[in-house]
């Protein structure tokens, strides 16, 4: 079954061979266990050397905070870019300009959100709007936490700015209706999901394409639906280097040939394989082709992420003004 969310997590055990430490996010346990198998077999290849990738998971925020209070990793595969930010503002550890020095500003895949409901979709779920409905139980993270949570929020606003002719208080009315639905905030997309898939609770359980399909997977695809919405957020997960780590450690060459690898075919196909959409589009065919969606970035509706996360999720901000109405009210 799904793996229990913990802060650290799903390390690998440490040999005596060279290690470097990727601090990912809450679902990414099972990509990364093959992604980094095949690196290792990859590199030995290549160079003779035997190493280990070891790697950690949790909310992303709560990924971030453990590299900002000293974990040593070597690269974060993290969920959001705000929080690799939270890094570079917090250490100098990572460049400012982190983004421009891999591929693809740093995303060697993106996702999107959809909707797992129970089997045969009772509460009749094909959009963002039946999200609000009375009597529909949402359940989704902490954004404070999690960044599949901060995606599931923003994916609702931009719903709402483009239902509701890009007017911020009928958008942030309907966040907040929608808020009220949810029963309980766990602090990452895992966690939600086990609240979900295992213990039962809600009827609907917004989510990236890869944890979805894990999902049906795992509990059987007699038990839920997936429902596509017609508009949905592109999720971007950015990758980086932790320069400050890998100098100290002596790991940059590992580390950045480990960043490299993850846009070469062979684990472009991992990705896909893992229902994330690889950003070389000959590596999601046939079985593996993703269904059509309409996706918007969020940086081009709301802003730099430096923007969207003092707006958005620092104290005080339109999350928190949102969630204390929707408390009140249940």
């Amino acid at each position: 079954m799904l793996a229990a969310p913990v802060l650290i997590a799903g390390c690998e055990p440490a040999v005596a061979q060279t290690a470097i430490l990727n601090v990912s996010y809450d679902p990414t346990r099972e990509l990364y266990r093959d992604i980094n198998k095949a690196f290792a077999e990859s590199y030995k290849k290549q160079t003779g050397e035997e190493i280990t990738v070891r790697t950690s998971h949790g909310g992303s925020a709560a990924q971030a905070r453990t590299v900002i209070d000293g974990v040593d990793a070597d690269v974060v595969t993290l969920g959001i870019a705000s929080d690799i930010d939270a890094i570079t503002k917090a250490t100098k550890k990572i460049p400012a300009n982190w983004r421009e020095k891999l591929p693809n500003r740093g995303l060697p895949y993106t996702s999107t959100v959809v909707f797992v409901v129970r089997k045969g979709n009772p509460k009749d779920i094909k959009d963002w709007n039946d999200l609000v409905k009375p009597g529909v139980q949402v359940i989704t993270p902490n954004p404070k936490t999690s960044a599949g949570a901060r995606w599931n929020f923003l994916g609702a606003w931009g719903y709402a700015l483009d239902k509701f002719g890009n007017d911020p208080a009928k958008a942030k009315e309907f966040v907040t209706a929608l808020y009220k639905n949810v029963p309980v905030l766990d602090t990452g997309a895992r966690g939600s999901t086990i609240t979900f898939a295992q213990r039962q609770l809600g009827d609907v359980l917004p989510a990236w394409e890869n944890e979805a399909d894990l999902i049906l997977k795992e509990f059987g695809n007699d038990k839920f639906d997936i429902i596509v919405p017609p508009l949905s957020i592109q999720a971007e997960p950015p990758v980086a280097l932790v320069d400050g780590n890998v100098d100290k450690k002596g790991t940059r060459k590992i580390a950045e040939a480990y960043l490299k690898f993850l846009y070469e075919p062979e684990a472009q196909a991992i990705i896909a394989k893992h229902r994330y959409r690889p950003v070389l589009a000959e590596a999601a065919k046939g079985d593996l082709a993703f269904p059509s969606v309409k996706t918007f970035e969020v940086e081009k509706l709301l802003g730099s992420w430096d923007v969207i996360q003092k707006e958005y999720f620092e104290s005080g901000g339109v999350f928190d003004q949102i969630y204390a109405v929707a408390r009140s009210a249940k």
